[in-house]
C-alpha cells in the first residue's frame, strides 16, 4: 500500500472507532453498555470514577480529646500529702501522653508515655485502666505548686493545664476564749484539759496527735486517765486532751500536731496548793506574760 492510501486508511479508521459506538461488556452487571465516545475517554472516566468513591469512603482517624471537665484544672494538696493530677483521654489511638511542669517560661519533662523522666522520684506516672493518665506527686512541698500540663503527640500538640495549689495547715493550742497559749498552770489533782485547733486543711482530719514529751499519748494505757477526743470541722480538726488527777509529774512540755506537718506547744506546769494567781475557773488558768509566771512559780 502506498504511503497516500495508508494515511487514508489510518484517518478512516480513526473516523470509525469515534463513531462506531462499539458494546463493551459492563463487567460488574453482566450486560453490555453502549460507549458514546472514544472507548479510551470512557475507560479512564471510569478509572476517576472509582478513585473519587475511594477517596469518599475512606473513614478519618479520630483525634483524642480530654474527658476531664475544666472546673477539675485547679486541684489543692495539703503539704507532705500525695496528690493525683488526672488525665483522662478518649481516642488517644497511636499518640503519646506525656506530662511537664511549667516554670515561668521553662518546660520541664516529667514523664513520657509511661515512662518517668523525672530526676525527682516523688514525681511517678501512675496509669489507671482505662484512659486515665494520672501523675503521682509524693511527700507535697510548697515548691510543686504551680502550672502542670497534660500533653498529647497531635500537631500541634492538645494540651491540658493543671494548677497545683499547696496548703500548710496551721495547728494552734489555745485557751477557752481561744488565744494561743504558752504556758499553762494547774492545781494538783484537778483534770489537765487542753484544746488544739487545726485548720487551714483540704479536707476535715482526725489524725492529731498529742504528746508529752515524746511520749504518744493518743494511745497510752501506762499512766491511765488520758483520754483525746478528736473531732472534724469544716476546715480541720478540733482536738483535746483530757489528764486526770494531774500529779507533778505530769509538768512539762505538750505538743499537738498534724502528722509530720505542723505542731504546736505548751508548757504545763501543775502546782501544789492554792494559789490565786495560778489557779482560776476550776484550777487553771494560762499565763502570757514572763513576770506572771515567774511569780506563780516561786509562790508554789
Amino acid at each position: 500500500m502506498t504511503p497516500a492510501g495508508l494515511l487514508v486508511f489510518s484517518s478512516l479508521l480513526t473516523r470509525t472507532l469515534c463513531v462506531i459506538a462499539p458494546q463493551i461488556p459492563d463487567f460488574s452487571t453482566g450486560e453490555k453498555k453502549i460507549v458514546n465516545g472514544p472507548f479510551w475517554h470512557e475507560v479512564i472516566t471510569e478509572l476517576y470514577e472509582d478513585h473519587e468513591d475511594d477517596v469518599s469512603t475512606t473513614t478519618t482517624e479520630p483525634l483524642p480529646i480530654f474527658e476531664d471537665a475544666a472546673s477539675t484544672n485547679n486541684v489543692t494538696a495539703q503539704l507532705g500529702s500525695r496528690v493525683h493530677l488526672h488525665c483522662r483521654v478518649h481516642d488517644l489511638g497511636e499518640k503519646t501522653i506525656s506530662w511537664v511542669k511549667r516554670r515561668d517560661d521553662e518546660l520541664h519533662l516529667l514523664s513520657f508515655g509511661r515512662h518517668t523522666y523525672s530526676a525527682d522520684s516523688r514525681y511517678s506516672l501512675a496509669f489507671e485502666h482505662p484512659n486515665d493518665w494520672r501523675l503521682l506527686i509524693q511527700y507535697v512541698s510548697e515548691r510543686d505548686e504551680g502550672f502542670y500540663e497534660c500533653q498529647i503527640s497531635t500537631h500541634p500538640p492538645l494540651v491540658r493545664r493543671v494548677h497545683l495549689s499547696v496548703v500548710v495547715p496551721k495547728v494552734e493550742i489555745i485557751d477557752e476564749r481561744g488565744r494561743p497559749l504558752q504556758d499553762k498552770f494547774y492545781k494538783e489533782g484537778s483534770i489537765i484539759e487542753l484544746r488544739c485547733i487545726v485548720s487551714e486543711v483540704p479536707q476535715p482530719t482526725r489524725q492529731v496527735n498529742w504528746k508529752h514529751g515524746a511520749r504518744l499519748l493518743n494511745y497510752d494505757t501506762k499512766r491511765g486517765g488520758i483520754s483525746v477526743k478528736t473531732e472534724a470541722t469544716a476546715n480541720g480538726a478540733l482536738s483535746r486532751l483530757y489528764i486526770a488527777n494531774a500529779n507533778r509529774h505530769d509538768s512539762g512540755n505538750y505538743s499537738c500536731s498534724l502528722a509530720d506537718v505542723a505542731a504546736s506547744a505548751v508548757s504545763v506546769h501543775v502546782l501544789r496548793g492554792e494559789n490565786p494567781l495560778a489557779m482560776q475557773r476550776g484550777g487553771s488558768v494560762a499565763f502570757s506574760h514572763p513576770t506572771l509566771t515567774l511569780l506563780a512559780a516561786l509562790a508554789s
